[in-house]
């Protein structure tokens, strides 16, 4: 399994070229961080990869990827549904029965310290309890692929080191984590760095 790019560029219909000649092969076990200014196409990226949008050029090969988890960078809910039926979700949409579902679902809120939070409603829960609910959400499936945006952007220092460490660990266990961020300390906690201002096409 693995993610391979190989010369992507991308541009939007009428518009300038974001990024041109980005190469990267990543593998189980590694984590990514997607760096850049505002406007240079992270989220665009992680689109890209995803295969929800076609790039301008270029290709990208998923290999042996079946399954992939995408959190987005503003957490979207049901403000009346419990922030436990928001986890439950996707594994009851794959077939999952409630009482399979429960215990795979609280063992993923519990990975981002949101095991206190189960019952409450999602209008209750704060910006930053809303975003690690949507990683918790987006792990309970246990996909092949994390794609990430601004994971941290919500969350105090403490709670962002604490994600990113989480990140971390379920890379080691065989995923393969993308992360968008605009973060110092969420990049420096990846293996592996891209910035797109590298890739930027010559004036």
């Amino acid at each position: 399994m693995r993610l391979v790019v190989h010369d992507l560029a991308h541009r939007f219909p009428g518009t300038d070229l974001l990024f041109e000649h980005l190469d990267m092969t990543v593998e189980p076990g590694m984590t990514v961080a997607i760096c850049g200014p505002s406007g240079c196409g992270k989220s665009t990226l992680l689109s890209i990869l995803a295969g929800w949008e076609k790039p301008y050029a270029g290709s990208v090969e998923r290999e042996g990827i079946a399954r992939t988890g995408w959190v987005f960078q503003n957490p979207v809910g049901v403000a009346q549904r419990s922030a436990l039926d928001h986890v439950v979700f996707p594994l009851l949409a794959k077939g999952f029965s409630r009482e399979e579902a429960e215990p795979q679902a609280l063992e993923a809120m519990g990975l981002f310290d949101l095991d206190h939070a189960a019952d409450r409603r999602f209008s209750e829960l704060s910006g930053g309890e809303a975003q690690r609910l949507m990683l918790a959400r987006a792990v309970c499936s246990r996909p092949d692929m994390l794609l990430v945006d601004e994971p941290t952007a919500q969350l105090d220092t403490r709670t962002a080191h604490s994600v990113s460490h989480v990140l971390g660990n379920l890379a080691n266990q065989g995923m393969i984590v993308l992360v968008a961020t605009h973060d110092p300390d969420t990049r420096d906690a990846c293996d592996h760095v891209v910035d797109l201002a590298q890739y930027a096409p010559e004036a």
